[in-house]
């Protein structure tokens, strides 16, 4: 049999690749590809992350697993070259080695064991992993603290291991006060202070009944607004600022598993669009000394009561960032219609606030994380949006060029702001913005392409990616600038002109931290295009063992295709991995980004506003044709799309409206019917339903089933509270009432981001058989 079986049977096969074949991707390996995506947890494990970098430069924290296979998180450190475990957690003896099938339970007998609270954080965050998968530490990086299995763990970096602290119940979200003496965490809803010196616990805010929490974001915030925090200490490590969450207004859902129907349902307060949103307010809370008796309202020894945060509360619903400098407590907020963004100062002494800012638009204020923040003089760092590009704003001067597209602030030292950002919408690089150095341009510090970050501290960066060849991190102190070039996508082609884009300080470079993940058995070999008239960024994965002219491929659409999402980028992302994979087993896989996606300017990306489905179905059709006009061999007979998703949405939706052009499709986690998507993220684009109902109706799946005359396979994770069973359930209803035959594979347990080994590895194996048979039968 040839390669891809014959290309399912049809006209047109590959020859057999030969056995000494040079090409990155042999048959073999595509074999073994599903099951080790799935073991790698998307390539994740082994992967250093979550970097923080000490006030003085000298010492860097990390996260990273035991390697590629190993699903147990480690804290690290990287100092003076070197770097060491601070933390394991299959070394303490204190349980969160049984995280982990190793450790004698199954995953799903571990996460019941996490406090529901963490379960939900890491549902939001999408982890992969267990073990320490995330850290805080004091103002100077001396003292770090994490939760592992509910229980609090300290270590300081400069010498000792690893303690246990006692507390008043599961931990959730510790965080060391800037002085490192106390450590803050949330237990059933309440904050709570424990000091390190005797262990003495002291609530600081109880929460009042079942529906209220404190120090905790509420489902949206963390969903779709990027806050994944309640509470910020004050820098003199005196005071926190507490979010108070009550959501005895919101909706209910109730998240049952079938395959388990002697377990309970999960309740997930979840406002879908149109609905009432949490309750969310701020309070100043002050702590007291170490030994205070525990009160549900915090007196210090002064007589200092707590303080509620004002502002007009009804107008402005939405807390989406909030921080405590040197200048006081700074937050962001946002009206229900995402209009008018402002920027609040809070005075600690009185709650009183002030408006520093106040950004509006007619779609929507698009929130970039890291902002708004202040540097030491006091100036305001924001985004500050034209038609073509989103620019970064320092003291209410724009201090980045048209055509750089700023999309995070990762740090503020000083006057110094560094802060991603990208001319070609393909890549991401760490850029730093000085006042000092006299430039009329902010320098950039990663070179090549790629997706990168930074973390910075003491005149030390940690400058973090992924890359065409994998992940890099690189560790750089203060040094020499000299000249880096970029290559920017020209005309039709892959290549670009080299073009000065600004200083890199790569001589500064004193180390590099590495990565222990596996590197994947199939090599992505994309060909990266301009698509169509509106240069639609694209990336095409042929077959290792293909040769050009000797038969048309069945062509497979991959996207995502919606807000906050890039595929098609200069990265080896674990989504080219699996695109690669596709390709290898005999399909030709085109991924394009369309409007509505991030990366070129607030014009492009709201195209979409008041309709979600039209321009994205249409750039994925113009891509599709943009590519068989240059590339012979896509065979347009054969066509199917997959997605997962706002991807699975679209996926659904070519078969429904394009049959002419697509012929058979996998839908997994597709929001059929967007009124019941949340309310921050859906009313974002499409507005309230109760204002324009037209919106939803013209952006959803429901409504138009008796039109689907493709095959397709929906595919649902019966335990997503993201996009809830209901989507799925109740399309496939509207199809079976109408007479269309379709397939559906429930995933039991599966949340939105299938995390079982099993799954994930036959799941890329049963879409694979679906959609062969499915062209086969067009």
């Amino acid at each position: 049999m040839t390669p891809a079986e014959g290309l399912f049977r049809s006209a047109g096969a590959a020859p057999e690749a030969p056995a000494d074949s040079n090409s990155p991707a042999r048959e073999g390996d595509s074999a073994a590809f599903p099951a080790q995506f799935a073991r790698t947890r998307r390539f994740s494990l082994g992967v250093p992350r979550q970097f923080g970098v000490s006030a003085d430069g000298r010492r860097v924290l990390f996260v990273r697993t035991g390697g590629g296979s190993d699903p147990v998180g480690r804290l690290w450190m990287y100092e003076d070259g070197v770097e060491r475990v601070l933390i394991d957690p299959e070394t303490l003896g204190a349980g969160p080695a049984a995280e982990t099938a190793d450790g004698g339970e199954t995953r799903e007998t571990a996460e019941r064991r996490l406090p529901e609270a963490e379960r939900v954080r890491r549902e939001r965050a999408r982890e992969y992993s267990t073990g320490v998968v995330a850290y805080a530490t004091d103002a100077a990086a001396r003292v770090v603290a994490c939760a592992l299995s509910g229980a609090l763990w300290v270590v300081r970096t400069d010498e000792g291991a690893p303690v246990r602290v006692r507390t008043a119940g599961p931990v959730v979200d510790p965080r060391p006060s800037p002085d490192g003496r106390l450590v803050a965490y949330v237990t059933g809803g309440s904050l709570h202070v424990v000091a390190l010196e005797d262990e003495k616990d002291r609530r600081l805010a109880a929460a009042e009944g079942p529906d209220v929490t404190y120090g905790l974001p509420e489902y949206v915030a963390a969903e779709s607004m990027g806050r994944s925090r309640g509470y910020w200490w004050a820098p003199d490590s005196r005071h926190l600022l507490v979010a108070r969450v009550d959501t005895s207004g919101v909706e209910r859902r109730y998240i049952s598993d079938p395959a388990h129907p002697e377990q309970p349902p999960r309740t997930v307060a979840y406002p879908s669009a149109g609905t009432a949103n949490a309750d969310v307010s701020l309070h100043i809370v002050p702590v007291t000394a170490s030994g205070a008796a525990a009160a549900p309202v915090p007196v210090a020894a002064s007589g200092e009561r707590r303080v509620e945060v004002a502002w007009d509360r009804a107008a402005y619903v939405y807390l989406v960032s909030a921080g405590w400098d040197g200048h006081g407590p700074l937050i962001g907020v946002q009206s229900r219609d995402q209009r008018t963004l402002r920027t609040l100062a809070v005075d600690p002494g009185t709650g009183a606030t002030r408006t520093l800012h106040e950004r509006t638009d007619l779609a929507w204020t698009e929130i970039v994380r890291g902002t708004p923040a202040r540097t030491a003089s006091g100036a305001l760092v924001l985004p500050e949006d034209t038609p073509g590009t989103r620019h970064l704003s320092v003291g209410g001067a724009t201090v980045t060029p048209p055509g750089l597209q700023v999309r995070e602030v990762v740090a503020v030292e000083g006057e110094q702001v560094w802060f991603t950002a990208g001319e070609e919408p393909t890549e991401v690089h760490v850029w730093r913005w000085d006042p000092a150095d006299g430039s009329a341009r902010p320098a950039r510090l990663s070179g090549g392409p790629g997706l990168f970050t930074a973390a910075a501290g003491g005149g030390t960066v940690v400058v973090s990616g992924l890359t065409p060849e994998g992940p890099v991190v690189e560790v750089r102190g203060p040094g020499p600038a000299g000249p880096v070039t970029g290559a920017r996508a020209t005309g039709q082609d892959t290549a670009g002109q080299d073009t000065a884009v600004g200083t890199v300080e790569a001589p500064g470079t004193v180390g590099t931290i590495a990565s222990l993940g596996e590197d994947p058995v199939v090599t992505p070999r994309p060909q990266h295009l301009l698509l169509g008239r509106r240069e639609l960024r694209g990336a095409l994965y042929l077959p290792s063992w293909y040769e050009p002219g000797s038969g048309t491929l069945p062509v497979l659409l991959s996207p995502y295709g919606g807000p906050s999402v890039q595929l098609a980028v200069r990265a080896r992302t674990w989504f080219a991995c699996v695109a690669q994979w596709f390709a290898e087993e005999g399909f030709a896989v085109l991924v394009a980004d369309g409007r509505g996606t991030p990366g070129r300017g607030p014009a492009w990306e709201k195209t979409i506003h008041g309709d979600q489905l039209t321009p994205a179905l249409e750039d994925q059709t113009d891509a599709l044709h943009a590519a068989a006009a240059r590339f012979a061999d896509l065979d347009l007979s054969r066509v199917a799309i997959r997605g997962w998703s706002f991807g699975g949405f679209l996926a659904a939706a070519a078969v429904l409206h394009r049959p002419d052009v697509f012929h058979a499709a996998v839908a997994g986690a597709a929001p059929t019917d967007q009124r019941l998507y949340d309310t921050h993220w859906k009313e974002r684009y499409l507005g309230h339903p109760r204002e324009t109902p037209e919106n939803y109706a013209r952006s959803s799946l429901v409504g138009h089933g008796h039109l689907l005359r493709r095959p397709l396979l929906l595919v649902q994770g019966l335990a997503d509270d993201n996009v809830a069973p209901a989507h799925t359930l109740r399309f496939s209803a509207e199809l079976l009432a109408a007479g269309r035959r379709h397939s559906v594979l429930p995933l039991p347990g599966a949340g939105h981001a299938p995390t079982d080994v099993a799954v994930n590895e036959n799941l890329l194996r049963h879409q694979r058989d679906f959609l062969r048979s499915a062209l086969d039968r067009s």
